[in-house]
């Protein structure tokens, strides 16, 4: 599922896992209009009537192009690191960012992009390393993969060898520059990463941007980040996550008045 009416790079994909007993959605968007409405009008879980499963929306991390619908699902989750950002509505941790001109269609007449904000959600779900999420007929196993963020996890369907790992990695330039982005995390998740193609344990990787790719795709970006990842790339992006702090600072100081 993809925000049509938001035009930007920022644009996040939205899985929609359906399971036997539990049905699960992976990130939410921006959350300007009401994802449960979409699923719903659109047939997405079925109809049959006497299906009701209960419906999970996890975030893999809490920046805004992610978390940003999480407060319209009853049952939400997220990895323990960031459940305070999210339950506080801070949104200096969830990089709100956003312009008018991204938004194509305007969610309200003389809505403008300067009002929105993540709003506050106390979460159901407190997520950890290796916990596992039963949809009966599958299992996602939480995988905790910081450095794009400090909260940011992949979730790993072992069975199908499939990896849904949100901004931890997708075929883009990984952002590790972000106010809680954390370079020495970053190559540990992507060791992580590289171990689990040359275990075979992946085959396709389910992104929180842009299209899938597979095992080969994933070990090569993954590797390339960690060989490029020296004492020049530290000092930029020290100087790039310093500036990007105090943008952040400014325009959510701006939009709170």
């Amino acid at each position: 599922i993809q925000e049509r009416f938001y035009e930007s790079g920022n644009r996040a994909n939205i899985w929609l896992i359906r399971g036997s007993h539990q049905d699960v959605v992976i990130d939410t968007g921006l959350g300007l209009r009401s994802l449960p409405e979409y699923i719903n009008s659109k047939g997405l879980l079925g109809d049959d009537s006497k299906r009701k499963n209960p419906l999970l929306a996890i975030g893999t991390h809490v920046h805004f192009d992610h978390s940003g619908g999480l407060h319209q699902f009853q049952q939400v989750g997220v990895h323990k690191a960031e459940v305070d950002a999210l339950a506080n509505g801070d949104n200096f941790e969830t990089v709100t960012w956003l312009s008018d001109r991204e938004i194509v269609e305007d969610p309200a007449p003389g809505w403008r992009a300067r009002q929105y904000k993540v709003k506050a959600v106390t979460p159901t779900h407190i997520l950890q390393e290796g916990d596992v999420i039963n949809l009966g007929d599958r299992q996602l196993t939480v995988l905790h993969m910081p450095g794009h963020s400090r909260g940011s996890i992949c979730l790993h369907d072992k069975e199908n060898k499939m990896l849904f790992s949100g901004d931890v990695v997708y075929d883009g330039s990984m952002i590790d520059w972000l106010p809680y982005s954390r370079i020495s995390d970053y190559i540990h998740s992507c060791e992580r990463l590289v171990e689990m193609v040359d275990k075979e344990e992946i085959d396709q990787v389910m992104p929180g941007h842009y299209n899938t790719f597979g095992s080969k795709r994933l070990h090569r970006l993954a590797s390339n980040y960690i060989a490029s990842a020296g004492a020049c790339h530290r000092a930029s992006t020290c100087v790039v996550k310093s500036i990007a702090s105090l943008a952040l600072r400014a325009s959510n100081s701006r939009s709170a008045c």
